[in-house]
C-alpha cells in the first residue's frame, strides 16, 4: 500500500465534488447525531470514500491494525503509568478462594500468588494477562505493603 502525493492529488482534482459532500455529511452527522451511531455512519463515509480512492479491503483491514495496535500501545502505556501514580492508594484483598484483588481508582488486578501473571483492568476494560514484573510487580507490592 502506498501513500504516494501525487496519486492523492489526483483522486482529490477528479473527485473533489465527492470530497465536499463527504465531509459536509462528516459534519452533520457529527453535530446532529449524539450516540454511538455518530461514530458508525462517520466511520462508514470515511471508509466508503477511501475505497472509493481505490484502496483494497487488504489495504483497510492493514491500517485498521496498526490503528488498533497503536490504541492498544497507548491504553497499556496509560495504565502502567496509573499504576506508579496510583500504587500508593491501592488496596490488597486476600480472597477466601486464595486469589488476590489490586484495587485503585483506575485499576484492577487479579491474580494468585507466586503464578507470575495478572489479570489487568483499567478503568474497567480488561487488558488481559500482564507478566508480574516492572510497574505491575511494584503496583502490587506497595498495596501489599500498605495493607499490612
Amino acid at each position: 500500500m502506498s501513500f504516494e502525493p501525487e496519486a492523492w492529488k489526483q483522486f482529490v482534482t477528479d473527485h473533489w465534488v465527492l470530497i465536499l459532500i463527504a465531509v459536509v455529511a462528516l459534519l452533520v452527522i457529527l453535530n446532529v447525531v449524539k450516540t454511538v451511531l455518530k461514530w458508525v455512519l462517520a466511520a462508514a463515509v470515511i471508509v466508503g470514500v477511501v475505497v472509493y480512492g481505490g484502496y483494497t479491503v487488504n489495504d483497510l483491514k492493514e491500517i485498521g491494525g496498526q490503528v488498533v495496535e497503536t490504541a492498544t500501545s497507548a491504553v497499556k502505556d496509560e495504565a502502567a503509568k496509573a499504576m506508579a501514580d496510583e500504587a500508593k492508594n491501592a488496596t490488597y484483598t486476600l480472597n477466601p478462594d486464595g486469589t488476590y484483588l489490586v484495587k485503585s481508582p483506575n485499576l484492577e488486578l487479579t491474580g494468585t500468588p507466586n503464578s507470575g501473571e495478572v489479570d489487568v483492568k483499567f478503568r474497567s476494560v480488561s487488558l488481559g494477562t500482564w507478566k508480574m514484573e516492572g510497574p505491575v510487580r511494584d503496583f502490587v507490592t506497595t498495596a501489599l505493603q500498605a495493607s499490612k
